[in-house]
This record gives structure tokens, sequence and C-alpha cells, in this order.
């Protein structure tokens, strides 16, 4: 399908943004310049528009100069004057807002949010060079870039703002949500802690010398990258699968790279990765102050993800009082993204987010 490009030019005296759909003043400033970037305005997402959404395209920096691209969807019944609870959206990792996050945006402006969905960092339509790398310092001030756009939004109520991170978003969401007390809830799906994964891969199986030999190979192809001049890549994905691979590969590759979940701008799909990115998580674990989040928690994960660990276990270190692990029942970790099985507990996630962002104290 052929796509319309045009390129949106930020401006900085309170102005809407150059978008398709007439909808309420966006408000940037000169302390918030963004640089022009080709966006893509017809609908090219992986799941159909609805009807009972307006939808826009947005530009905001973050504190590294890194112009983001989302998509903010609001509820056509919105009524002026009266400021919404918002939900800023990312994931999964390697994925761009035209999927997941972007079919989880639409849902629940559906229900009555404002929400965001944005590309992070390097990739999909927002900004940053090289391409498609990944940081858990900057991708995390990307939540809070989200916040920052959203707080001087007139319809949006700056002290009802929550995140929801899918995937390898969502253990970037639990690290934005300890750093920036802003975030006043957070929810997370099919949860990755990329830098546990990243350390000690799938189920902390890698032994200090196997990390040791990593890091070497690592640094080796960083040294080949200055000598070439150029940053090489590697692909997070097989184009196809064999019988005799694990299942959660196969399933990665039945959503990626097949109608289901297919998007030429995404890494999982029809990119790659710098090679030396794993460098990044490495000795930084995200994780490592989610005790001190004091806001609500809703971890989702399904019940036979083989995932599934990096939620249990991040729910026993969570010392706030309001938190839950929901199981879906009979989900793998994929069920998750695009609800094609009917998996993913919208229900769920509204009703925990309208407890805590939605005031009932006039």
């Amino acid at each position: 399908m052929l796509k319309t490009t045009l390129v949106v030019t930020a401006l900085t005296s309170g102005l809407l943004l150059a978008g398709d759909v007439a909808m309420a003043q966006i408000t940037v400033t000169p302390e918030h310049d963004v640089q022009e970037l080709p966006l893509t305005y017809e609908w090219d997402k992986i799941f159909p528009m609805s009807e009972n959404v307006e939808h826009q395209k947005v530009l905001f920096k973050n504190r590294y100069n890194i112009t983001l691209a989302a998509d903010l969807y609001v509820p056509k019944n919105k009524t002026d004057n009266i400021k919404f609870p918002a939900i800023i959206i990312a994931g999964p990792f390697g994925a761009v807002k035209e999927q997941v996050s972007g079919l989880y945006a639409q849902t629940m402006a559906e229900r009555g949010f404002i929400t965001l969905a944005f590309d992070p960092s390097w990739t999909g339509e927002s900004g940053g060079m090289p391409r498609n790398i990944a940081s858990p310092e900057v991708n995390t001030d990307d939540f809070s870039a989200a916040v920052d756009f959203l707080i001087l939004q007139r319809f949006v109520d700056p002290d009802r703002i929550g995140i929801l991170g899918i995937c390898g978003w969502g253990g970037i969401a639990l690290n934005a949500a300890a750093i920036d007390t802003r975030i006043k809830a957070t929810v997370t799906s099919t949860m990755y802690d990329m830098s546990r994964l990243f350390t000690y891969g799938y189920n902390d199986s890698i032994t200090p010398e196997q990390r040791y030999k990593a890091r070497v190979e690592l640094n080796n192809q960083r040294t080949e990258n200055v000598k070439r001049g150029t940053q090489q890549t590697f692909s997070p994905l097989p184009d196809t699968v064999l019988d005799d691979q694990p299942q959660f590969l196969q399933d990665y590759v039945n959503f990626y790279k097949t109608e289901r979940g297919y998007h030429p701008r995404s890494v999982g799909s029809n990119e790659k990765w710098v090679n030396t990115m794993p460098l990044a998580f490495m000795n930084m674990p995200l994780l490592s102050f989610a005790h001190e989040i004091r806001t609500p928690v809703l971890l989702i994960h399904g019940e036979k993800a083989h995932s599934r660990y990096f939620s249990e276990d991040v729910f026993r270190k969570l010392t706030t009082k309001e938190k839950e692990l929901y199981i879906v029942s009979g989900a793998n970790h994929t069920d998750l993204y695009d609800n094609s099985s009917g998996k993913i507990p919208f229900d769920k996630i509204e009703s925990f987010l309208k407890k805590y962002l939605i005031r009932t104290d006039g």
C-alpha cells in the first residue's frame, strides 16, 4: 500500500502542529523546539481506524535533544474545557507505534482516556542518529519527555498521567515510574526486563564466564565498527523458523514477519539493531529502584508466556501497597500484542487506570 509522506514543521508559537485531524490546540514552547521529521499521514497501522477516536501526529523532544514522533488519540466525545486523564504507551522492544502500542492507545482512547503512543528515540518515525539503537537511560527519559508534552496540553490533567509499557518497554516503564513522580499509575503488559535478559539470558542461564565472553565479543565488534567507520547491524529475528526452534521464537516471527503484525519501520519486522546495542543494558539494571515506586502498578502477563518470570519477580520486589499481578489464562507472550486471540484484558486495564487516575472527589 502506498504511503503519503509529509514533513511536519515544528512550531514554537503555541500553534497546532500540522496534521490531518482538526483537534484541540496542541501546545509547544520555545524550550521544546523540535526538528522537522518525515511523517506518514496515511493510516498505516496494523489495526483498523476507530470511528470513535480522533487521531493526530505530534512531535516533542526529550532531554537529549532527540525529537520523538507520536500518535495522539482523543475520544470524539471529549468536552472542551475539561481536563482528561492521559496514558503514555510504548512497546514492544523493536516495535513501532503503528503496531502494538497504537492498538492499546486507540482502544484506551475509546474508553475515555487521552492516549499517546510514541516511537522511541532512534527508531520508527522518531529522530536520533544512528538509527536502531537503544539505551536504558535515554529510553527511560522518552517516557518523561512524553509527560513533559502532555502537561502542556490544556485538555490533559497533569495530575492524572499514567504510563503503559509492553514487552521490553514494560521494564523501561517501571524504571520511569521509579524516577518520575509525575507518573501516577503504571501498567505493564507481557513485561521484559531487557537489562536482565542481555546480562544473564533467558531464565538467568548465562554463567559469569559466558557473560565475560559476550562482553569481549561485543567490544571486538565495537572495534570493528570504529575501523570500518560504520555501525554494523544484526537482525533480531529470522525470516522463518524451523520446528526445532523455541516456540516463543516462532511466536515472534508469526507476529512480526507476517501480515498479522508486519510493519516496514519496525526493527522486529524489517530493520536491524546496531550490533553493539546490548552493551548499553548489560551494566545498567533497569529495575534496581523498582522498590521505590510509591504509585499503583499493574503487571499483566500470559499464563503460558516464556517471559512470565519477569513480572512475577518484579511483583515480589515492588513495595507499593497498590500492586497487582494479573495472569491471563492460556495466553503466551505475543497473545498480548494484537488481541488476535482476544486475550488482552482491556477491561482490567480500564478499571485499574480509572480507579487511580479518575477522581471521585468532584
